[in-house]
Parts: structure tokens; sequence; C-alpha cells
């Protein structure tokens, strides 16, 4: 895991959002699932969302949403990243599902955001959602997948 100093040298778009050991990550775009999804021999279906209207969110109890952060993010080759929910958003019983971030990925980070609680949840736009915690991989190769967006 790395620390401030070399997070800020590897993230420098991010350096007003470092932690002493991880990246915070705020809340974008909030998007609520809008038709089916499906997942068979490897072809991908991902569901129409439909946008929610910022600045405000309200996510309604025991509903999942499609999350973006407010950034496009690198990830250096050499270094893999691990999402994990900031805690305020824990002791209101909501979290992050997440997936690990790959060494060489470039774009916009999507997340679920799901409220098991009974209650409406409201959360702002710009708001801390997630930490990146960043760990150097040896040997590794980049990522190459159907994510990645063109660095422009």
């Amino acid at each position: 895991m790395l620390g401030e100093r070399e997070l800020i040298k590897l993230f420098p778009d991010f350096k007003d959002l470092i932690q002493p050991s991880g990246i915070d990550l705020r809340l974008g775009e909030v998007f609520a699932q809008a038709g089916p999804a499906s997942l068979i021999d490897d072809q991908k279906k991902l569901p129409e969302l439909e946008k929610l209207e910022p600045p405000i969110y309200t996510l309604k109890p025991k509903k999942g949403y499609s999350v973006t952060i407010d950034r496009k993010i690198k990830i250096p080759k050499g270094y893999s990243m691990l999402y994990l929910p900031r805690s305020t958003i824990l002791r209101s019983f909501v979290s992050i599902h997440t997936a690990l971030g790959d060494p060489g990925f470039y774009g916009t980070l999507k997340f679920l955001l799901y409220n098991y609680g009974d209650f409406d949840y409201t959360i702002k736009q710009g708001e801390r959602i997630a930490q990146a915690v960043v760990f150097p991989v040896t040997g590794s190769g980049e990522y190459n997948g159907s994510y990645q967006e063109d660095q422009k």
C-alpha cells in the first residue's frame, strides 16, 4: 500500500483528495436501472440507465444505483487499486460495491451504491463516497478491456 507522498506523484489530478493511505473519490452522477441486463457466454448486456437529476440525490430503501466518480482516473502500469466505502455512508446503512482497478486502466470509475436501510438516504453530488487504496503489482501487463476510455 502506498502513502500520501507517492500517491501525490502518481495521481496529481487527485492531489486535493489524497489521504494518508488512499485517495478519496467523490460522487459524480447517479443512475437508476431502467431495463434488464445479462451476462451469457461472456456476452455483456448492460442495463439501460435513467440519469437522476443532480445535485441532490435521494436513494430509495433496498435499491441499488449505478454511480460514477467526479473525474476520470489513470491507474499507472505496475499499480492496482482496491476501492472501499467511506465509513460515513456505512454508518448510514449505505454501501459501495466495487471491482478491482487494473494496471493501465483509464476512464470513469463506476460503482454500485446500495441503500440497505429502511429509509431514504439523501446525498449531494461531490460528496466523498469511497477511498481508493493503491498497491504495487510486479510483473503486470496493462488493462485492455471493454471499459477502457480514450485518453484525449
